[in-house]
Order: C-alpha cells, then sequence, then structure tokens
C-alpha cells in the first residue's frame, strides 16, 4: 500500500515553537494541518508573487513598444490577421 503521508521533522527556535502551538490551538487544528494550511497559503501566495512579476515585466515590455492601452493590444493582435 502506498504512503499517503510522510512524517518530516522541523527545528523551530523555542519562540516560534510556541507560538506555532498557541495558534494551532486557537485555531482548533492539530500541528500538521496548522502546517498543511500556512504552506498551501505559502504556495498560494508565491503564484500570485511570479504572476505579478510576470505582470509587471509584460507592462514594461509592452510600454518600450508603444503599447499602452487596451486598443494598442487589439491593433497588434488583428494587425496580423
Amino acid at each position: 500500500m502506498k504512503r499517503t503521508r510522510v512524517p518530516i521533522t522541523v527545528s523551530l527556535p523555542s519562540n516560534l515553537a510556541e507560538n506555532f502551538e498557541r495558534l494551532a490551538k486557537a485555531e482548533a487544528k492539530n500541528k500538521s494541518q496548522l502546517f498543511r494550511d500556512m504552506l498551501t497559503t505559502y504556495e498560494r501566495r508565491r503564484r500570485e508573487e511570479q504572476f505579478h512579476e510576470l505582470q509587471r515585466y509584460g507592462a514594461k515590455q509592452a510600454r518600450k513598444k508603444g503599447v499602452l492601452t487596451e486598443a494598442d493590444v487589439e491593433k497588434l493582435v488583428f494587425q496580423g490577421r
């Protein structure tokens, strides 16, 4: 039978460990569930950051080419058709 969970060990400074314990208790979650939730939240935020970085890059490149409005984008898209 395939394992669906893998135990891991994490070392934290005592103050962070205490905060983690308190947070788990306040959220009425066990530490494993709290960690999964925190990791999921971190991953989602990281993807959002990467998306925004890509947006900023695209906007910068568009400005360099004189594409400033949605109308400019439409012109470029339909020019080649």
